[in-house]
């Protein structure tokens, strides 16, 4: 197997699955309950969650416990009153689940991005108003591995309260960043970007699915999203997933130790890749490598059907998608890739190749080589 779609999913390290395994058996206790045994695991979740907080310069008091990146960005958008007349900003290469809370926020508008799919500081500027409350830019663009300059709109956020203070204006500002590609391949320190909310996804740096986390900033209020019990500080309620928390802590653990090093081999990985491809009839290379993560490589080929290429590779043994996986699976065109300027013939062609710790210089190898048969046999059939 060829496996070079990582930023959709990642498998699930050693490390994190021997982490877990005792909590599904040994430690299977109710954290609420009061007897000892019980009251040994919630120790333990509470430094699991703490050992992740520590990778974000943050404490396990600031993180809320959630399913996923999805749940923790629908809990931050929380924030926003209902019915209220709030605009809110988000960039226009957000993932579907932070556009689909900003058009159920009703007033919202798209900060627009260049052609690498990295945030205009100007139309920023311009967009934010006296009336904006909800400001929400990824860290790292899932479709094109683009980072954003989370601390450039940081300083303007912080620009905009400090008039508003002086004016005396009560509407609050808050800025959320889902951080879930860039995690364990740059450094995420919530004091450095300046952020007021923070997502986590466990699924995305080798930990399990199912499992991820809000940093909520001390001046925040949110709302919950789920009553009950009262369990994460009362914003998540239901009984916590202690297995996935520890194989979390673990993953993000192992991450952050070896981000230089795995940095530097996937960076050595995309060289050579793209200088394979770059003979391939057309191809556009996506996005600007020095504000790139170098595990990805996203390639478009115009005039060719990415997902009869998808099917071909497929019957290779090589994985690969076509843009956002929840994009492409819907079977609608990318809002990233249009924001960025392609047209429809770019957008049909585009293909996401993702690398992680799956990927090795052999498959390198053999990937272009196939690729490149596939494409030929493609080219072949349309002339025909």
């Amino acid at each position: 197997m060829i496996y070079l779609d990582h930023a959709a999913a990642t498998p699930l390290s050693d490390k994190a699955r021997n982490a877990m395994e005792p909590y599904f058996s040994d430690f299977f206790f109710n954290p609420s309950a009061a007897y000892l045994p019980a009251v040994d695991v919630r120790h333990r979740y509470e430094e699991a969650k703490d050992q992740i907080a520590h990778v974000i310069g943050a404490k396990g008091a600031d993180l809320v416990m959630t399913s996923g990146a999805t749940e923790s960005i629908n809990l931050a958008f929380s924030l926003i009153p209902s019915g209220s007349d709030a605009e809110v900003l988000i960039s226009a290469v957000e993932h579907a689940s932070v556009l689909e809370n900003a058009k159920r926020a009703g007033n919202y508008q798209t900060i627009k991005v260049d052609e690498n799919g990295r945030v205009d500081l100007a139309d920023f500027e311009a967009k934010l108003s006296p009336k904006t409350q909800f400001v929400s830019v990824c860290l790292v663009c899932s479709e094109l591995g683009t980072i954003q300059p989370i601390s450039d709109l940081s300083h303007i956020i912080n620009a905009e309260r400090e008039r508003r203070a002086f004016a005396g204006e009560k509407t609050p500002l808050y800025f959320h960043c889902d951080a879930s590609q860039g995690l364990g391949l740059m450094e995420v320190k919530v004091a450095r970007l300046g952020v007021d909310l923070l997502t986590l996804n466990a699924a995305k740096i080798y930990g399990p699915k199912g499992i991820g986390a809000l940093y909520v900033g001390h001046n925040v209020r949110l709302q919950p999203l789920t009553v009950g019990g009262g369990q994460e500080m009362g914003l998540r309620s239901g009984t916590e997933n202690v297995p996935a928390t520890m194989a979390f802590a673990t993953a993000i653990t192992e991450a952050e130790k070896h981000i230089n090093s795995e940095r530097k081999r996937l960076s050595d990985l995309k060289r050579e890749l793209r200088k394979r491809l770059e003979d391939l009839p057309n191809i556009m290379f996506l996005g600007k490598d020095k504000v790139q993560l170098p595990s990805f490589l996203p390639i478009s080929l115009p005039g060719l059907d990415a997902e009869r290429l998808i099917f071909a590779l497929e019957d290779r043994n090589v994985y690969v998608s076509t843009g956002a996986a929840c994009s492409a699976s819907k079977g609608i065109k990318s809002p990233t890739l249009v924001a960025i300027g392609l047209d429809d013939k770019a957008i049909a062609g585009s293909l996401r190749l993702s690398m992680g710790k799956l990927t090795n210089a052999e498959q390198i190898d053999e990937f272009s080589k196939i690729l490149h048969e596939v494409v030929e046999n493609e080219m072949r059939r349309l002339a025909h």
